[in-house]
């Protein structure tokens, strides 16, 4: 086996160990939960976050779920500073991508009018935030 074969095999093994053990989408929850709430510890913080992972498994309940409606309207607040209670979809698009969540919904309602509510960008976010919880499952 070359060198340029073996690198092939090493590559593709490394992508299946990391979607099978939904590492990419760890990292990414990790990464936007340090960015959302920038503690002062970060490493202490990370460790703090993996450790309530291990004991939800322990206890048989699914991952943490990452941000509360708390946390939600804040987001949605910062968003919308002069409480017109609507964001755009640019602006709803781009704070679930910081948020984590890749899979958006790209029609929410509200699109049409270039509108998203509160209530709808909290759905829209709690759904996005369970699947990526769903990640913890796999660890």
């Amino acid at each position: 086996m070359d060198a340029e074969m073996m690198a092939t095999q090493r590559e593709q093994d490394t992508a299946e160990y990391l979607e099978k053990h939904k590492i990419i989408e760890l990292m990414d929850n990790m990464t936007s939960m340090l960015f959302f709430y920038r503690p002062d510890k970060p490493r202490e913080f990370l460790i703090e976050q993996l450790e309530q992972l291990k004991s939800s498994k322990r206890s048989g309940m699914k991952g943490p779920n990452l941000f509360d409606d708390s946390n939600l309207n804040a987001v949605f607040g910062i968003l919308d500073p002069t409480n017109q209670n609507y964001i755009t979809f640019a602006q709803y698009k781009q704070a679930l991508l910081t948020l984590g969540i890749k899979d958006i919904n790209e029609c929410p309602e509200g699109v049409g009018e270039d509108r998203i509510s509160n209530k709808t960008f909290k759905t829209e976010a709690m759904q996005g935030l369970q699947r990526c919880s769903a990640t913890y499952e796999h660890l």
